[in-house]
């Protein structure tokens, strides 16, 4: 059991999307109570903040025990560290510059922390998901490797991500950093990446390769892909190639300075049945060099760790036994340099809820 587990401190919650806002509070990384869910959609920024400020008031009225801060992830643009939220394309009431986090911690008088949805979630599969599962099946196998690094990305309306590094969340001067929706799509060069790993992309490539102009949902178009559903099986497998070979060049580009461990979140990320393999295989290409040779895209491989094969020959790795020179010590030596990919192993709301909790508490602590 970890620190956070053990921790008797509260911390009031929300998660906040285009039509709900969900709010509740979190204690010792579990969620306390039941959901209290108010709407999103507003005509006055005004009664936006009453209905944020409706949602906290009722969750505080239930709690035992008073909450230590607030924290939940919100869309972006913002400057997160100072509160701010900038225009909203989703939430239009909010223009030119909102102070979310002050007004509510004059209302409540505790911190407040604001994040991205990307990062959060990260965090959370950072401290409670998949790299600590990793680590505990590498120490079953008694390997020296271990991973201290993890990028996340969320698949969904939009495509986002987050670094974390040392069990600290990086963040950057701007509060813009790992927005891999902005790199360049390696299929359409004047289009960002996210015009491809996203729902609307999805939706765009299965509609243009079988003619099925009707928007069919990605949960649909991945069953017809799976054989499960009638459709253009093609059409549905060549959707979710696109999204793997654009979303496997922009993280070959972000581990390639991250150097981490990948995991996928967001509703779309479930599908990755059908895309996981193929992402892992762009990730692995190689380039051309002048003379013609072949250059591997990564100093490092990448494996799917949903594949039982592939796993297994990233937990093996290549360990071995050298000498220590001038000693009669040996030591364990793993030269094999891999870094996996993998679905999340929280759900992505709660990998946020846990996010969010820890942000706060280490915030807290310093």
């Amino acid at each position: 059991m970890n620190s956070l587990q053990k921790d008797q401190r509260i911390v009031m919650t929300l998660d906040a999307g285009g039509t709900n806002l969900v709010f509740n509070a979190v204690q010792g990384e579990q969620e306390i109570l039941q959901p209290y869910v108010l709407p999103a959609r507003h005509d006055s920024l005004e009664k936006m903040v009453r209905t944020i400020i409706e949602g906290f008031s009722e969750v505080k009225r239930q709690l035992r025990d008073k909450p230590v801060a607030i924290s939940f992830a919100f869309p972006g643009p913002a400057e997160y560290e100072e509160g701010i939220i900038g225009d909203l394309e989703n939430l239009p009431t909010f223009r030119g510059g909102v102070a979310l986090g002050p007004a509510l911690e004059e209302q409540f008088g505790i911190p407040v922390f604001i994040n991205n949805d990307g990062d959060l979630f990260t965090y959370g599969e950072a401290l409670a998901g998949l790299l600590p599962e990793i680590n505990r099946m590498l120490e079953e196998r008694e390997s020296p490797k271990r991973y201290r690094n993890l990028f996340g990305a969320t698949f969904g309306t939009g495509f986002g991500g987050g670094i974390v590094s040392k069990g600290e969340l990086f963040t950057g001067d701007n509060s813009a950093q790992a927005e891999v929706n902005r790199m360049r799509n390696k299929l359409y060069a004047n289009y960002s990446a996210e015009e491809s790993v996203s729902i609307r992309g999805v939706q765009r490539v299965y509609a243009r390769e079988s003619g099925d102009h009707s928007a069919i949902s990605p949960k649909d178009i991945y069953e017809v892909g799976m054989g499960l559903r009638p459709g253009s099986k093609a059409a549905a497998i060549k959707a979710f190639e696109e999204l793997a070979i654009v979303a496997g060049d922009t993280f070959a580009n972000a581990i390639t300075l991250v150097d981490g461990l990948v995991v996928l979140g967001g509703g779309l990320s479930r599908a990755y049945p059908l895309f996981l393999s193929r992402l892992v295989q762009e990730m692995n290409a190689s380039f051309e060099t002048v003379k013609g040779s072949a250059l591997p895209r990564m100093e490092i491989r990448a494996f799917n760790l949903e594949d039982p094969k592939e796993l297994e020959v990233f937990l093996q790795g290549a360990t071995r036994e050298i000498n220590v020179p001038f000693s009669g010590k040996t030591m364990k030596y793993d030269p094999l340099k891999r870094i996996g990919v993998g679905f999340r192993r929280l759900g992505t709301s709660r990998a946020v809820s846990i996010g969010a909790y820890a942000f706060a508490l280490n915030k807290l602590g310093k």
